[in-house]
This record gives C-alpha cells, sequence and structure tokens, in this order.
C-alpha cells in the first residue's frame, strides 16, 4: 500500500483509540463521504451509485442476491469466471433450480462475444455475469463488447472487475453494466478487507435491493413494512470498519492520480517481459491465453506444485501465489495443468527486479 493509504488508515485507528468508536466515525464524517466521491471518480459514477461493502466477493454476491430466481431460470456467464462465483451459481442452481449456460470461448482464449450473443435469445435469462480478468490467468475479457450486446437483448450484466480496478481503465458507461463488484486491494493497492460495488440506476428505478436487506438500506416504517433507502447504500451493512473504508479512498484517489491508463500499462509491459523470459526458460510452460493480457503471469513448473514454488520464492524475498485446479477447474483441466505459480508485477516494480525473480526461479 502507499503510504497515504497506510496513514488515513493508522490516523483513524488512533482516533478509535482516543476517542471511541462512534465518535471517530462522526469526526469523520466529511472523510468517510469523500471514499464515495473518490471510488466514483475512478469508475466514472456518480457517488449515489456506490455501496461500500466487505470484500469483492461480498459485493458480488450482494448483487445476486436482488434477483429472485425461479426454477428453469438460466444464467449465462463465461467458463473463466471467478472460483467462488461459479459455486455460487451452483449453489442457486441446487437450491433454486437455475439453469447456469456457460458461453464457448475463442479459439485463443476468453469469452466469445457471439456465443453470449446467442445465449442471450434465450428468454429464460435473467442475468449476464463475466469475471472481467480471472484471477488464475492473465487473461482479459471483451467485456465493453459484452455490454453492448447485454444492453442490446436487454439482459442486466453484472462484472466481476476485482483484478481490473486499478490496473485498467473503468468507466462504467463504456461497460454498460448495471452492477459491478471490485476490491480496494490488489492492484488499486488499497487495504484487505474491503471493497465496493457499482450499482447502475437502471437497478435503483427497478426498486432492486439484496435478500438480506439491512438498517443502512431502508427505513423499518411500519410492523410489517419498509422503505427503501433511494442510492446504492441500500446494499450496504450498518457497521463498517471505518478505517478500512477511509483506505479505500486514500487508494482510490491515489490510482485516479497516478493515471490508471498509465500505471496499468506499466504493469502489463513488466508482465509480458516476465512471459517472455518464462517461455524461453526449459521446464516452464505458461499458460496465459487471450488476445489481450493482464500483469498476472501464470506458469506451470514441471515436477513441482506451485504452493511449493510460493514458499521457496518467499524466502528469497519474492511475492508470488499458487493457482490450483480448484480455483478454476474448467481452464486448468483445458490446460492439462494442476496448478500454477502466478506472479502480478506492479507498476512500482522495476524490470531488474524482473530478471531477479527469473534467476530465483532458475535457481529452483
Amino acid at each position: 500500500m502507499p503510504s497515504p493509504v497506510v496513514e488515513a488508515m493508522t490516523t483513524h485507528i488512533v482516533r478509535e483509540a482516543t476517542v471511541g468508536g462512534y465518535e471517530a466515525a462522526d469526526d469523520a464524517e466529511s472523510d468517510i463521504e469523500g471514499t464515495y466521491d473518490a471510488v466514483g471518480n475512478l469508475i466514472n459514477a456518480a457517488a449515489r451509485n456506490v455501496a461500500v461493502v466487505e470484500n469483492a466477493t461480498v459485493a458480488f454476491f450482494q448483487a445476486l442476491s436482488a434477483f429472485d430466481f425461479e426454477p428453469g431460470d438460466e444464467l449465462v456467464t463465461s467458463r473463466n469466471d471467478y472460483v467462488s462465483n461459479q459455486l455460487a451459481y451452483l449453489s442457486l442452481a441446487q437450491r433454486r433450480g437455475l439453469v447456469i449456460r456457460r458461453a464457448d470461448d475463442l479459439p485463443g482464449g476468453g469469452v466469445d462475444p457471439d456465443s453470449v450473443r446467442t445465449l442471450l435469445r434465450s428468454p429464460k435469462v435473467r442475468l449476464l455475469a463475466i469475471t472481467w480478468v480471472p484471477t488464475n490467468s492473465g487473461l482479459i475479457q471483451p467485456v465493453e463488447a459484452i455490454g453492448r450486446i447485454a444492453e442490446e437483448a436487454g439482459v442486466p450484466y453484472l462484472i466481476d472487475a476485482c483484478q481490473a480496478a486499478g490496473q485498467l481503465p473503468i468507466d462504467v458507461a463504456r461497460l454498460r453494466c448495471d452492477f459491478l463488484s471490485a476490491t480496494a486491494r490488489k492492484f488499486l493497492r488499497g487495504p484487505r478487507g474491503i471493497g465496493f460495488l457499482y450499482v447502475s440506476d437502471r437497478v435503483l428505478q427497478r426498486g432492486m435491493f439484496p435478500l438480506y436487506l439491512d438498517m443502512r438500506g431502508g427505513a423499518w416504517k411500519a410492523a410489517d413494512s419498509f422503505e427503501l433507502f433511494p442510492d446504492a447504500r441500500r446494499f450496504e451493512n450498518w457497521e463498517f470498519p471505518y478505517a478500512l473504508v477511509l483506505g479505500l479512498g486514500a487508494a482510490a484517489r491515489y490510482a485516479a492520480q497516478a493515471g490508471v491508463h498509465l500505471t496499468g500499462a506499466r504493469a502489463r509491459e513488466l508482465a509480458e517481459q516476465l512471459r517472455t523470459s518464462l517461455r524461453a526458460m526449459p521446464g516452464f510452460r505458461v499458460l496465459d491465453r487471450g488476445n489481450e493480457l493482464a500483469a498476472i503471469v501464470t506458469a506451470e513448473i514441471a515436477g513441482r506444485h506451485a504452493t511449493d514454488v510460493v514458499r521457496s520464492l518467499r524466502e528469497r524475498g519474492i511475492n508470488s501465489s499458487a493457482s490450483i485446479r480448484e480455483y478454476a477447474v474448467i481452464d486448468m483441466d483445458e490446460k492439462r495443468a494442476t496448478s500454477a505459480i502466478r506472479l502480478s508485477p506492479h507498476y512500482f516494480n522495476t524490470s531488474e527486479e524482473i530478471a531477479q525473480a527469473v534467476d530465483v526461479l532458475k535457481s529452483l
């Protein structure tokens, strides 16, 4: 995290320790409100369309829960959606009779927009949900093109932008999405344990709200009735870790000032340097596919499980993570891989650090 993010959080924690939680939140009210403005500015949305929630998965689930799925209703998604999203779809299929339709991939990787268009012709489709940048590879899905298709079909559109926020410029108007979920951490460089959900005016005007409405989202007007609040905060919960909320706001302002179009391009440039080096190394198989690749590099190492490699790299001061088959069953089975090392250069890394990581991988 950059220092302004850390400072925003630690200042508030000290304030809470000094005067108390409620009082600290009251004292920071204007800064807390500023978080909604900062996130909205980052994604080209109004503050009223931003809900702050615990993480990107909670944001995604809050959006899913706004749909009253009936048996036989269809959800269209991709073969590369995030594992927790796929599990949620399967849970809805088991408990509510939802039918999952996964669009075909393009030959080079990534969801095929024409396949999405064909699936959306079914009158039973209630929702289109796509992960922009899957966690298990460097793929960037064509979410803007898919948004045009969803709008033409009149189907609500939910985007998981967890790995995109802070790495790729986001304009919800161009995406034509109804919901967009994201995290404060990863490429946005904010704290862990906080995220946000964009909710379009279309959704708000339809009166949609999450399954479990909190006092943050509506007013209990009579014993058996409630009244929704007008903005996206109806998707929030009342209890907040306000230090993290302020950290999210600081991260969004920092990213906007640095310029996501510049920092994201730099991160992807470093990732391509890394891919080129790994492709030239015996025993390494780069798994990233797609016409456009993100700053996430995945590779299988012959004879080594990725979790073991992660531990070895961490001992040498190099941060990485492991993707295993259960995180992306469809994609990993198609690639005939059981695990992959995942390296995600950020724009603050250097070419020398990429070369150093490659040398360490060679030594392993």
